[in-house]
């Protein structure tokens, strides 16, 4: 049985093919995708800005390890595809960022070494 890790993965993609209609109803809602809105979790979190050029995915992918930072990848492009999908939202292609959590180093501030005073 493999270990499973959390990833958190950015998906982004630029906006193509916007219909008049697509416009109007992202705008009637940019101000709830704005940079305050951007969370990381299961569901994705989709934020862009009033010009309509591109825009992103923050999710949150719990996987195999075994499967790597590739695939958690995937599975956030294919999460967002279908999102944009299912709205009918032409954009171009999706390209994705993905840091594993479990793997992580944390450096933390005013951290002192062994021996120091």
């Amino acid at each position: 049985m493999s270990t499973q890790h959390t990833y958190r993965v950015i998906v982004r993609g630029t906006w193509d093919g916007l219909t008049d209609g697509d416009r109007a109803r992202l705008l009637s809602e940019v101000d709830g995708h704005g940079l305050s809105a951007m969370q990381f979790t299961e569901e994705g979190s989709l934020a862009y800005d009033r010009v309509l050029k591109h825009f992103s995915f923050r999710y949150v992918v719990v996987s195999d390890a075994d499967d790597g930072e590739e695939m958690a990848g995937a599975i956030a492009e294919d999460r967002a595809e279908t999102y944009l999908g299912e709205r009918g939202y032409g954009h171009g292609a999706l390209r994705s960022t993905v840091t594993d959590m479990d793997t992580m180093k944390i450096n933390y501030k005013g951290r002192r070494g062994p021996g120091a005073a």
